[in-house]
């Protein structure tokens, strides 16, 4: 077991590990022989620990989790999270070495020697640790209730040492530990009913009574996988490449199918980027799963549009190409991640045009006839790489793919940069032809197994084999988020020539392809550089009928809709309306109207069916319109709304979005009375600099006009009024954390009115919860004779028309009892629901058990001609989904003791969100 150090590994470490099933546990003995490469000498040397980073609810770990609103962590039992304990370091004096942990890293440990540690020297840590595993539904790392064990970043071993200093990185659940290479052996000892399948050579494997007992060993690693099961579901496919062992799921494709689809891409891997240099390697379920392939994996199973061999191809490519290219490149993980996601994605994507090239985003939906007019089913399966990163790009929230992997948040994490790093590398491939960009990848794959590379080398190899320069590709491409958006403006044409003028919008100067096409095939390209105004250009026409700037979209361009120009006369400019049913992609030559069905619901309309017509399609656009005719069953008249709004997007700087709008609604507000409601507004959002922070400000100025018709039900007046409204907001939400700051002005002909609203939530380390709200309002001046523009306690009269009021008129019954949290909050309804003057309010709620609570509410309600009256109420909260579906029970208020008073069921009160669109946020937030 005590082998010397060989090939370019820095240290050795040589483990003595027993697995206690029952625990979940792992005791280590370990020996690590610490070779200082570094050319620096040491007095410390630093350890990672990142199983550590599951210890408590204030790890970096823990705080990512809670900013990407994953609940599951916070609220886990301390027996589902893990932690590593009894640590002791001995030293090769056979001395204890005192260690300590990081405060802002406490899956990082530094031991501290005794002696100083000279370049080219060597010294030994003997350590002995208890390994507590972590529940694997947190990050697909640690034990499940089936008895199995999913081990990766599980043990101390070496941190990298860079530019003269070690690599303090925590544990934030990207899969980039950056470990010095160690040549590993292992002494597994596991408790009869457990199997092991690992990505180290099996030196040999024996049996007792009491353990089934493995030697493993590997060389040059940063890491290593282990799986633990009762009964082992990996299989072993070997060719003269390496052997793969996986249990990538695929039930309908026997083992022969499985086999050759393996073969096929080992070999191709093998051939485009180079040979692995171990072994065996590993491809799981759980590794897939934690980076699936999105898009695939959102299908649900019964539509199967793709073959099954097809989609275990895609699965088995994606997760092979990720363990191979992580576990033989030894990048820095974190800092240069977008060299790993562009090689992976290239690759894959290089794939897919050798040996799928007719292959559809949404495989055989293409061939169904009612889904043929769908630009969603008939683009090829390599550019949905482009509309994903788009998606972000549209939304002003892409990040330079360039930065380091912890600072994206999530959707650019997992899919949008990942995507972006993939069809940048195809981007420059295209640019210098010549399979340039393929043989400096098997270039700078070689050379990384000679010393650990960097993105310095990658970049060194590039310009050293590219014939022209490519600066602009690291500068621009890489290292900025600025947007690509090239337009034709001037255009004419002979029998044999075309002469155009190509604008730049954004003054990004990168590479554009022009494309002349006959009938949509190709007659001329050819690569425009160095546009940074108005470029005029001549070229031979080639009988081409059409223009088109990046027409097989190699370059990740803003906006392809301003691209193509007809050369066939005036008329064939105009793109011709296209009619979509649900949703669709963006198709850059028709005008897209998407309609659907919609079905909502009010008291006094009844259950509406309507249509929808928008052309809102899954990419952003700056100018977007809505237009949504309902048929109200009650009255039997037609009702609805509509929206237009123009978007513009500051790319970087504040307000990065401001949106101009206009909104108008009809509905019934009373049984025999509709309202009309037009509101113009303008809205500026704002953002942190840091993406990931949570903290989003913004603010509105709108003017909202009203005309009511008049109602028997209602003797409230019915004159119509204008109210200007200006609002700021400052909101910063977690699942641990929330703080709302909301300050409201309106002003109208005989009101005036000011109030600001602050709300606190804290979820505590025992998962108990505590929400406080603070309301303040005040009359500027008040020249009305009712209450209908008033500060309400319990139920706002909503003369905006702001709220989704089932029964916005109704005063007894079911539909009264709909509480909106607004204005003053109160969930009993008081003698004085009413203030015309002032009010002040504190809305409190704690959790007992789970999502039951108590609430509170106390406030002081001023009215003219009276004294300021004190008024409270509390009760029970059931918070099963918060501020979507919530029930209020009184017990005792103003009013006395609720619960024993008549009528009580008709006290309770309730929150209920039926918006599919608000529905949906619950579950986006975390993406973005």
């Amino acid at each position: 077991m005590f082998l010397s150090i060989k090939g370019n590994a820095q240290h050795h470490s040589r483990m003595i590990v027993e697995i206690n099933s029952e625990e979940k546990s792992a005791y280590v003995q370990q020996e690590i022989t610490f070779n200082n490469q570094t050319g620096d000498t040491l007095t410390s040397i630093i350890l990672n620990d990142w199983n550590h980073a599951y210890s408590d609810k204030n790890t970096p770990l823990a705080k990512r989790f809670s900013d990407e609103f994953v609940r599951s962590f916070h609220l886990a039992k301390d027996e589902e999270r893990g932690k590593t304990d009894n640590i002791t370091i001995i030293g090769q004096d056979n001395l204890f070495l005192k260690w300590h942990r990081f405060e802002k890293h406490p899956d990082v440990i530094e031991v501290n020697l005794r002696e100083k540690l000279a370049p080219n020297e060597k010294t030994v840590l003997k350590l002995t640790y208890l390994v507590k595993l972590p529940n694997d539904r947190f990050t697909k790392y640690g034990w499940n209730q089936n008895g199995e064990m999913n081990l990766k970043n599980w043990f101390l071993t070496p941190a990298r040492y860079e530019n003269h200093q070690f690599i303090k990185y925590s544990n934030n659940n990207l899969d980039d530990i950056t470990n010095s290479l160690t040549d590993f052996d292992v002494n597994l000892k596991l408790p009869l009913g457990l199997e092991a399948t690992s990505d180290l050579n099996e030196i040999s494997r024996t049996k007792d009574a009491t353990f089934s007992t493995y030697e493993l060993s590997g060389k040059n690693r940063q890491d290593f996988n282990l799986f633990l099961e009762p009964k082992t579901t990996f299989y072993s496919y070997k060719n003269n490449v390496v052997t793969v062992e996986t249990n990538l799921k695929e039930n309908r494709l026997n083992e022969i199918q499985k086999a050759i689809v393996i073969d096929k891409v080992v070999n191709f891997v093998n051939e485009n980027i180079g040979s692995y240099p171990f072994e065996k390697i590993t491809v799981s379920q759980a590794d897939y799963e934690k980076n699936p392939f999105y898009g695939l994996n959102q299908l649900p199973s019964f539509i199967s549009p793709f073959p099954d061999e097809f989609l275990f191809e895609i699965k088995f490519l994606k997760t092979y190409l990720n363990n191979f290219l992580k576990t033989s490149l030894h990048l820095n993980a974190r800092d240069d991640n977008w060299i790993y996601d562009g090689i992976q994605i290239y690759t894959m994507m290089k794939y897919i045009e050798d040996h799928h090239p007719d292959s559809k985003m949404m495989g055989n939906l293409s061939q169904w006839w009612l889904l043929r007019g769908y630009n969603l089913t008939t683009i090829s399966f390599n550019e949905q790489y482009s509309y994903f990163y788009m998606l972000m790009a549209r939304k002003n929230l892409d990040q330079p793919i360039g930065d380091p992997k912890n600072t994206f948040i999530k959707f650019n994490e997992q899919i949008a940069s990942k995507y972006r790093a993939g069809l940048s590398l195809k981007y420059l491939d295209n640019y210098l032809e010549n399979d340039i960009v393929e043989n400096s990848i098997r270039e700078f794959y070689a050379l990384d197994k000679e010393h650990t590379a960097s993105r310095t080398d990658f970049e060194k190899i590039l310009k050293a084999n590219a014939k022209k320069d490519i600066s602009w590709f690291f500068k621009t491409i890489i290292d900025s988020r600025d947007i690509v958006d090239y337009k034709f403006t001037n255009v004419s044409k002979t029998k044999d020539s075309v002469t155009f003028t190509v604008r730049n919008k954004t003054k990004t100067v990168v590479p554009i392809p022009v494309y002349g096409t006959k009938k949509n095939e190709v007659v001329f390209k050819k690569w425009l550089d160095n546009i940074k105004t108005d470029s005029t250009f001549t070229l031979p026409r080639n009988e081409a009928d059409k223009i088109v700037l990046n027409y097989h979209n190699e370059v990740p361009e803003y906006n392809l809709r301003n691209n193509w120009k007809s050369l066939k006369g005036f008329l064939h400019q105009n793109r011709p309306i296209k009619f979509n049913f649900m949703k669709d992609l963006e198709d850059p030559y028709y005008n897209q109207v998407l309609y659907v069905p919609t079905l909502t619901y009010n008291l006094y309309d009844g259950l509406s069916p309507g249509i929808r017509f928008h052309n809102k399609t899954i990419l952003d656009k700056p100018f977007v319109y809505e237009i949504n005719p309902i048929y109200s069953p009650n009255t039997q008249t037609l009702t609805g709304s509509f929206s237009f709004a123009v978007n513009q997007y500051n790319r970087n700087n504040n307000p990065f979005n401001i949106r101009y709008q206009m909104n108008g609604s009809y509905f019934h507000y009373a049984p025999d009375a509709a309202y009309l409601k037009l509101t113009p507004t303008v809205t500026m959002l704002f953002r942190e600099n840091n993406f990931r922070d949570n903290r989003k400000q913004g603010i509105q100025f709108r003017e909202v006009l009203v005309n009511r018709d008049k109602s028997i039900y209602n003797v409230e007046e019915t004159e119509n009024y204008s109210v200007f409204n200006a609002k700021y907001y400052n909101v910063k939400t977690e699942v641990t954390n929330h703080f709302n700051f909301v300050t409201d002005l309106q002003i109208s002909g005989k009101f005036g009115k000011t109030a600001a609203e602050i709300e606190y939530r804290k979820l505590f380390e025992d998962n108990r919860q505590l929400n406080l709200r603070l309301y303040a309002g005040t009359f500027l001046y008040n020249k009305t004779d009712t209450d209908y523009f008033s500060f309400a306690l319990d139920r706002p009269t909503d003369y905006l028309f702001d709220y989704n009021y089932y029964g916005r008129s109704e005063s007894t019954g079911f539909f009264s009892q709909q509480l909106i949290l607004a204005e003053g909050g109160f969930k009993s309804k008081l003698d004085t629901p009413f203030a015309n003057q002032w009010m002040t309010t504190l809305n409190g709620s704690f959790s007992i058990w789970h999502w039951i609570e108590v609430y509170g509410d106390a406030g002081l309600v001023k009215n003219k001609h009276a004294d300021p009256n004190f008024v409270y109420d509390s009760g029970i909260r059931l918070n099963l989904v918060t501020d979507y579906f919530e029930l209020y029970f009184p017990v005792y208020s103003s009013n006395g003791w609720e619960v024993g008073q008549p009528h009580y069921n008709e006290k309770v009160r309730f929150i209920i969100t039926f918006s599919p669109k608000t529905l949906v946020n619950l579950f986006t937030r975390k993406w973005f």
